[in-house]
């Protein structure tokens, strides 16, 4: 399986877990304490070495999905060294609690590996002020691993009508059939399956879910939804979550984004589509998948349609986009100015440049160079 050469690996090594506020505090060469770590002002680069243009001095909270959470302790690292006095912080706490924040006001902006519904789309115009609305801003793309813990097997091969039958509970054993034709040679032992999922509502189980449903409808009976819907199984709570309780259960299976697998050092499946070889989950075979999404409408909005089915030789099916979501106009003056500045940061050349070395998958250039200009209208 191709793997970055630096990232989530080496950022496990440092920081073991992320979970909860990712939160990363620099000050003034006037003193005070900061988070440890954090360089002191008189150590912090200057905004034009790094290519960092700062905002207006702020606290900015966020927070939402559990996906993009390397990639956000990256970027805030590297904004908030370039921007003393700017403090930023990002709570993993799933799209569907981000979402939620986002809406409710408390928080400048959401990340979400899902889209707002129509009814949330309505909801976000009583916090955008001036006729204002929430709009999708793409930034992170990845796979979305199939994690598993099988003695003595290292390498497994599944598909989208064995995977939806699987974590709907009608496979149960490793042994069975319909898996070791799928792999044959393998030796797979009579142990018992035991299936991982999200507690929490999630952009991952959405997307999964829209895999399983879009690429064996008439295995997976359930649609798709950032809340799980099939009955039985494991559930835990987050990205890390789900990694760590498959890392620990023997005979566990779960989805997962490849960042975090790779943390906790969890094997991956490859899934055979169609194509002529199974395809493993990488940032390269991923950002092959995501090459061919769609803008899904021309309002302005930047929702992409991704092909969950697709068949392209060395193209990753199970992907998912997360955006940063935002009002088109009408967002917090106080955070606007500094939420803006690290907006343009993430999506600009240098932080976009990055992402690979931190598991995530590359964006197509013209999804890119659309959010660059969609955030210059913004207010």
């Amino acid at each position: 399986m191709l793997q970055p050469t630096s990232g989530p690996r080496s950022l496990a090594i440092g920081a073991a877990v992320v979970s909860g506020a990712l939160l990363l505090t620099a000050c003034g060469s006037s003193g005070g304490s900061r988070s440890a770590g954090t360089p002191s002002a008189a150590a912090s680069p200057s905004p034009a070495a790094t290519g960092i243009a700062c905002g207006k001095a702020a606290t900015v909270s966020a927070s939402g999905s559990t996906a993009q959470e390397f990639a956000m302790k990256f970027w805030i690292k590297n904004y908030m060294r370039a921007c003393p006095g700017t403090r930023i912080s990002y709570e993993g706490n799933g799209s569907g609690a981000g979402q939620t924040d986002f809406l409710e006001g408390r928080t400048a902006f959401a990340g979400s590996d899902s889209a707002l519904s129509t009814a949330q789309i309505t909801q976000s115009k009583s916090i955008c002020s001036d006729g204002g609305r929430a709009v999708h801003l793409p930034m992170v793309g990845g796979p979305i691993a199939i994690g598993f813990n099988l003695p003595g097997v290292s390498k497994l091969v599944l598909d989208a009508p064995t995977l939806a039958k699987v974590f709907d509970s009608q496979i149960t054993k490793w042994n069975d059939p319909a898996i070791a034709k799928l792999n044959p040679g393998a030796k797979l032992p009579s142990t018992p399956i035991r299936t991982s999922h999200r507690s929490d509502s999630s952009g991952t189980t959405d997307n999964f879910t829209a895999y399983l449903s879009a690429a064996a409808p008439n295995a997976w009976p359930h649609g798709h939804n950032k809340v799980w819907m099939a009955k039985g199984g494991q559930s835990a709570k987050g990205s890390t979550g789900i990694a760590d309780q498959v890392k620990k259960t023997a005979g566990a299976i779960g989805y997962v984004e490849l960042s975090h697998a790779l943390a906790l050092n969890v094997a991956t499946a490859s899934i055979a589509t169609g194509a002529p070889s199974p395809v493993d989950a990488s940032v390269l075979t991923a950002s092959r998948a995501i090459a061919d999404s769609t803008v899904a409408n021309t309002s302005g909005d930047l929702v992409l349609k991704l092909d969950y089915a697709t068949e392209t030789p060395g193209a990753y099916p199970i992907d998912m986009v997360t955006y940063e979501i935002v009002c088109d106009k009408g967002n917090k003056p106080a955070t606007w100015p500094t939420t803006k500045a690290f907006l343009t940061y993430i999506s600009g050349t240098r932080g976009q440049e990055d992402l690979s070395f931190e598991g995530y998958a590359t964006l197509p250039a013209t999804i890119v160079d659309k959010v660059r200009s969609r955030i210059n209208t913004l207010s």
